[in-house]
């Protein structure tokens, strides 16, 4: 071998031992001042640990969490609010997590990748992991859910015989959207982590859940909608009224009113007596209030007239009492909304002036005794007004009446009719559509002074 390619090849061998010898002690030095810390240009969110130890990287996003522990998450919805304290919620950076990463930057189980990462000092940037507990929301939310939540009810139609055997309307359900609300609160979350804000406040959204049959489609009469409501109370009925309330409302539970039909509740109720199931309660007879057949069918007819004028239909016939019944000015009602029938001299009619069919359902409350008519059919726009009702000519009852009854026992007093004062009263009736007055009506009532009248044993 030539001399001087020996001693160039001789001073290439000792150059390289000497590069990595330099690396090797590089290297060691590197490992030594940093052994047991972050190594140089890491950084999370910008914020550089280099040279800390995974302890005081923990402590610092420990001490950031302080903050958290006084936020309160509300959960907003139907003018509710549901709080959630931040301690409940173990809202905040996972310190451990964010420590051990910041750490093992370098410390790779690549060698290599490991020496890359030293000898070019790239720059790291780690995002700190914010976290909650995604179960103390789930069950919050759930518990929502509870009063929120509500099916859909599919509309039920059964037409048999000329009457409505089965109906049902259709209603719209609603639901709590979680998928949306669970991301609203994460969003609320990844703000307070920026701001340090420590009340979030979330609107639970809730949307509505329709059903698939809608009443309008469970029929062909056109009945679509709740068209108007009537309401009464009978609080301290004797059983056989309750009995005829009842009967005589159930006979009109499901009739259908076709367009253009004047409607007559003695023709729908037929006969009221024993023989059709009517029990003996007290009636208005003769100027007098007696026992018999049928007693409390005219809290029937009283309930339906104002169904009938919420509705807006065209009142036919309608007469008052001879005296004011308390049943009839119970629920906030004033005097003059009433209508008594007595076949076949007094009636109750209404015409159905609508676009479709009007169909009558009944409602009976016995826990707070009080009876309901709904009555649906098509809106066409219209709206009924009762106002300027009026109270006037206010008389006390006449004297108590006491009469000799032989058939009662000796110091037997026994009540057989009830005082009740006397009044004149009106009240206007109107109904509007698209600002066209279709009815202007005034119905008055006269409410004779009515005596309490007891019968004693005179033997």
């Amino acid at each position: 071998m030539h001399p001087v390619k020996h001693k160039t090849k001789t001073f290439a061998i000792y150059a390289a031992l000497i590069v990595c010898a330099t690396i090797v002690i590089v290297c060691w030095a590197f490992e030594r001042r940093y052994k047991g810390r972050v190594y140089p240009h890491v950084s999370i969110d910008t914020i550089s640990f280099s040279g800390q130890t995974p302890e005081e990287v923990k402590t610092y996003w420990l001490t950031r969490n302080t903050v958290f522990s006084s936020t309160q998450l509300e959960l907003s919805y139907d003018g509710a609010i549901a709080t959630i304290s931040g301690t409940d919620l173990d809202l905040g950076y996972d310190a451990t997590l964010s420590a051990t990463q910041a750490y093992l930057v370098g410390r790779s189980p690549s060698r290599i990748s490991n020496v890359v990462t030293k000898l070019t000092q790239t720059n790291v940037n780690l995002q700190p992991y914010f976290r909650w507990n995604t179960d103390r929301i789930r069950t919050a939310l759930d518990t929502i859910g509870k009063h929120v939540d509500a099916p859909a009810d599919e509309a039920l139609f059964q037409f048999e015989n000329g009457k409505v055997k089965a109906f049902r309307p259709s209603k719209e359900g609603r639901r709590l959207n979680r998928t949306e609300a669970e991301k609203r609160i994460y969003e609320a979350f990844f703000s307070a982590a920026k701001t340090g804000s420590q009340r979030l406040t979330v609107l639970i959204p809730i949307e509505a859940v329709y059903p698939s049959i809608t009443t309008d489609r469970a029929n062909t009469f056109g009945i679509k909608q709740l068209i108007g409501t009537g309401y009464s109370e009978f609080s301290g009925s004797i059983a056989g009224r309750i009995h005829n309330v009842r009967l005589a409302a159930s006979l009109l539970n499901g009739i259908l009113i076709k367009p253009g039909e004047t409607f007559s509740f003695n023709d729908a109720i037929g006969d009221i007596s024993a023989a059709t199931g009517y029990q003996s309660a007290y009636i208005i007879k003769e100027g007098r209030t007696v026992l018999g057949d049928g007693g409390g069918v005219c809290q029937v007819s009283t309930t339906l007239f104002r169904a009938a004028l919420a509705a807006g239909l065209p009142i036919v016939e309608r007469h008052p009492h001879a005296y004011r019944v308390h049943y009839y000015e119970e629920g906030g009602y004033k005097p003059g909304l009433d209508a008594t029938v007595f076949g076949p001299t007094y009636d109750l009619k209404f015409t159905n002036d609508t676009p479709g069919y009007i169909l009558i359902q009944t409602k009976i409350n016995l826990s707070v005794p009080s009876l309901t008519f709904l009555l649906y059919g098509t809106s066409d726009g219209r709206v009924s007004y009762i106002t300027n009702q009026k109270l006037w000519d206010v008389a006390p009852p006449p004297p108590d009446l006491y009469q000799d009854d032989p058939t009662l026992p000796k110091g037997t007093v026994k009540q057989v009719d009830f005082a009740a004062w006397g009044a004149k009263a009106s009240f206007d009736y109107s109904v509007i559509r698209a600002g066209e007055t279709l009815q202007k009506k005034t119905f008055s009532s006269t409410y004779r002074p009515w005596q309490a009248v007891y019968l004693k044993g005179a033997l």
